[in-house]
C-alpha cells in the first residue's frame, strides 16, 4: 500500500530520506482495539479564534493489544481498517471558492477487501467513536493517513492543494481551505459519518509546503512588518536560510495592499501590526515537517505559537536552517524537535522505512495530546531518541 502512495508523490517537494533502523525493542504499550469504548472531548468552540486551546483530553479506555516489539513499533498498522470518501463543498465566505475534501475514517473491512490498502465508502466502524480529527493536504495524508486512521483517528484532508514555486496567495488559500475542511466535517460531515468525528480534538500535520500549512495553523501571526523589511534584501538572519528549495520570496511585496486584500480583513486587522492567525481552537497540537515561514511570520509572529508542537526536518534539507531558526523561535511551552540525521528534503517519504518512522512519531505526538494517551509520550521523547544513534533530539549542533 505505502510503494503506491509513494509513487503518487515521488514528483513532489514533500519528502525527506532513508537511515538505517536501530533494533532496540520499545516497551509494549496497550492499544484500543476496534471494541474501546468512545472518548469524549471537552465543550464545543469557536473557530478562528485566537486563544489558546485546553490541550488535556481524555483517555481511551477499552481493550489493548501489545505493539510489535520493533524498533518503531507504532509505525506498524493498528487495529481499524481504513476506508475513504470524498464531497465537494464551497466556502460562501470566500466567493463560494470550492473545497474537495477527503474523510478518512476507521470503518469494518469489506468481507470481500483484499491487502491493507483503504477501501471507499465502507462501513464505519463506531467501536471507538468519535474519532480525533487530524486535517493536512490530500498530499500528504495519501502518505500518513492509512497509518494513523488505523489507530483510531479520523482524518480530513483537502483535495487539489501543492506545493508551489513562488510564494503567492497559496499561502493564504491552502490554511484557510484546510479550517474549512474542519468545519465542514463538524458541522455536515458526509451521510453516514455522523457522530464518528470529534473535531473539539483535532490536529494538524504537513511537510514542505503543507508543513507551512501547519505552522500557519499552530497560533503563529504574520509579521508585515517583518516580512516587508526583508525585501528587496533579507537581513543576515534571514539571507542565511534562504535556499534554492525556498518558495517564499518578494513578489507579494511588490503589491502588498493587493496581497492584504486577499486575506481579508477578518486577518489582517490585528491590534499590534499582526495579522490574526489562521487557526482554530479546536486545532490543540501540530507537526509542521520541512516546513517554512521565517519570512512570513519572523520572531514576533512565531512567539504567538501557543499550542504543542512536534517539528520533525533531516539534516541535510535545505530548509533544516530554517526550521532550525523556527524551532527556536516558538513561543509554544511544549515544543520538541527531531532531526533525521543526514536526511535531505527529497527522500525522507520516498523510503518506506522514514516514512514508518515519521508514522510512529504521529501516532504517538497526537495519541498524546488528542486520544489522551500518556503512555505514548515515550514514543517521542528525548529518551527514545537518545536510542537511534540516526536521530537527534532538538536542533542538532553540526547542521
Amino acid at each position: 500500500m505505502r510503494r503506491a502512495m509513494l509513487a503518487a508523490v515521488s514528483g513532489l517537494a514533500i519528502v525527506v530520506a532513508t537511515a538505517a533502523c536501530s533494533g532496540v525493542a520499545e516497551p509494549t504499550p496497550g492499544a484500543p482495539q476496534p471494541t474501546a469504548t468512545a472518548t469524549t472531548g471537552p465543550a464545543a468552540s469557536s473557530t478562528a479564534s485566537p486563544a489558546p486551546p485546553v490541550v488535556p483530553a481524555a483517555a481511551t479506555t477499552g481493550p489493548t493489544a501489545s505493539l510489535p516489539p520493533t524498533a518503531f513499533p507504532l509505525g506498524e498498522p493498528g487495529p481499524y481498517h481504513v476506508s475513504r470518501r470524498t464531497l465537494t463543498t464551497k466556502d460562501p465566505s470566500r466567493g463560494d471558492r470550492q473545497v474537495a475534501i477527503t474523510v478518512w475514517y476507521p470503518a469494518v473491512r469489506p468481507t470481500d477487501w483484499k491487502g491493507e490498502r483503504p477501501s471507499m465508502d465502507a462501513v464505519p466502524d463506531r467501536s471507538g467513536a468519535p474519532y480525533p480529527l487530524i486535517l493536512s493536504s490530500t498530499t500528504v495524508a495519501m502518505e500518513l493517513a492509512p497509518d494513523l486512521v488505523s489507530h483510531g483517528f479520523a482524518w480530513a484532508s483537502v483535495n487539489n492543494i501543492n506545493t508551489y514555486p513562488r510564494f503567492g496567495t497559496q499561502s493564504i488559500d491552502q490554511p484557510l481551505d484546510i479550517l474549512f475542511a474542519l468545519d465542514q466535517v463538524a458541522t455536515h460531515p458526509p451521510e453516514g459519518l455522523e457522530g464518528m468525528i470529534d473535531a473539539e480534538r483535532s490536529g494538524a500535520i504537513g511537510y514542505s509546503f503543507d508543513g507551512f500549512n501547519t505552522l500557519a495553523m499552530s497560533g503563529a501571526r504574520v509579521d508585515p512588518e517583518h516580512y516587508l523589511a526583508q525585501c528587496p534584501t533579507p537581513d543576515a538572519t534571514t539571507a542565511a536560510v534562504v535556499s534554492e528549495l525556498s518558495a517564499f520570496g518578494c513578489g507579494p511585496a511588490e503589491d502588498w495592499a493587493a496581497f492584504a486584500a486577499h486575506a481579508g480583513a477578518a486577518l489582517t486587522a490585528g491590534e499590534d501590526g499582526l495579522w490574526r492567525p489562521m487557526t482554530d481552537q479546536r486545532i490543540r497540537a501540530v507537526m509542521p515537517m520541512a516546513a517554512e515561514g521565517w519570512w512570513l511570520f519572523g520572531p514576533r509572529g512565531l512567539a504567538a505559537v501557543d499550542r504543542p508542537t512536534l517539528m520533525l526536518a533531516g539534516t541535510k534539507d535545505e530548509l533544516y536552517p530554517e526550521n532550525a531558526l523556527i524551532f527556536e523561535r516558538l513561543g509554544a511551552p511544549d515544543k520538541a524537535m527531531i532531526s533525521f540525521l543526514g536526511q535531505d528534503h527529497f527522500t525522507m517519504l520516498l523510503d518506506q522505512e522514514m516514512a514508518a518512522r515519521m508514522a510512529h512519531f504521529a501516532v504517538a505526538f497526537f495519541g498524546h495530546h488528542l486520544q489522551g494517551r500518556e503512555e505514548l509520550a515515550q514514543y517521542y521523547s528525548e529518551a527514545f531518541v537518545a536510542r537511534h544513534d540516526d536521530l537527534a533530539w532538538g536542533v542538532h549542533p553540526d547542521e
